[in-house]
């Protein structure tokens, strides 16, 4: 752990422009789903076939092809959140990673994304647009995805991220409603993001292995989930584990057992909580999860740090995956869509 140095010209830390920090600013998901309630898509014949859509708020949208040799599927999704930590080029580099997990947690190959940027101009220097921008084209590097080009406004909240164009196998997708009962549930990320970056934006404090965390992509996640025949898996990001878990338990008529007690942390994670360092985004996760979980005897501690805000976080897979901690399972559907045991 070492004491943030990023200097931003101004005299504020980059974390500091930002009502909220990454994923934890998210609209909360119940607030969400009365505002595309009713948004069903236009009745007529667009071009190819919408194969994972807005009914289940899956991760990416996926359309088949018409006329697609190999049969491929495209792909599609955005995200962008506003600074996570005071380095530029890791903010880049985080919200690129995050953008591209959508892609990997519905099992398709990214191709090319459009970078996505809002920048006080008169306030933050260019060269520090600059080194977000070059994080996010190395991360998009590694995942040997194409940047080409993007939008960007003058807004006095930065803000980052990625619009990002995938393939897939349309046999072969991972999606959020194909959960059945009988098959454990993997997690391929510790939590505990949410509340390590929520300190660093107080306290300055920098966490490497929790940036290390978010930087790394969900592509080996995702093809060993494919490798083992999953069928049902979503990313964990803004909505935490119990929020998305809760939405995959619901849109697949089951319900999701958590063994608390197997759930991996970060280290300083609770420690972090402890000393108070909990976001907004976390208790508004626990607000709505709550009336569609059994606790048993988990306290608030626990409630909170399983309904921590992440960012960039790893991939909740129903299956089996080596190397990736067993956190639970789904049985058959009960009084709750959600049991913390």
């Amino acid at each position: 752990m070492t004491q943030a140095t990023t200097d931003t010209g101004t005299g504020k830390r980059l974390t500091g422009y930002a009502h909220g920090g990454g994923c934890a600013c998210k609209i909360p998901p119940g607030e969400l789903e009365e505002v595309v309630s009713g948004l069903d898509a236009v009745p007529g014949s667009p071009n190819g076939e919408l194969v994972i859509g807005l009914d289940t708020g899956d991760d990416a949208a996926v359309v088949r092809l018409p006329g697609s040799p190999d049969g491929l599927a495209a792909v599609a999704t955005a995200d962008f959140f506003t600074p996570v930590v005071d380095d530029p080029y890791d903010w880049g580099r985080i919200a690129a990673a995050n953008a591209l997990s959508d892609v990997y947690a519905v099992g398709g190959r990214p191709l090319v994304a459009v970078n996505l940027l809002a920048w006080p101009r008169d306030v933050l220097p260019f060269d520090l647009a600059r080194e977000v921008l070059r994080g996010g084209l190395d991360v998009a590097a590694l995942a040997g995805c194409h940047v080409g080009g993007g939008h960007s406004v003058d807004d006095p909240e930065p803000k980052y991220g990625m619009a990002v164009t995938g393939v897939a196998d349309p046999a072969r997708l991972l999606r959020n409603d194909t959960g059945r009962p009988g098959v454990p549930l993997t997690l391929t990320k510790p939590l505990g993001i949410g509340v390590l970056n929520n300190r660093h934006k107080a306290t300055g404090e920098v966490f490497e292995h929790a940036v290390a965390t978010m930087t790394e992509l969900n592509a080996d996640a995702s093809a060993a989930a494919l490798a083992a025949g999953a069928v049902c898996a979503t990313d964990v990001t803004g909505f935490g584990l119990l929020g998305h878990l809760c939405k995959m338990a619901r849109a697949s008529g089951v319900t999701a057992v958590v063994d608390a007690a197997a759930v991996p942390y970060l280290d300083g994670a609770r420690e972090s909580l402890r000393a108070g360092y909990v976001s907004g985004g976390t208790r508004r996760n626990l607000d709505w999860v709550a009336p569609h979980t059994d606790f048993g005897g988990a306290g608030e501690e626990e409630r909170l740090l399983l309904a921590d805000a992440q960012t960039s976080g790893g991939l909740l897979i129903a299956g089996e995956i080596p190397g990736a901690p067993v956190i639970g399972e789904l049985v058959p559907a009960g009084a709750h869509p959600l049991v913390v045991r």
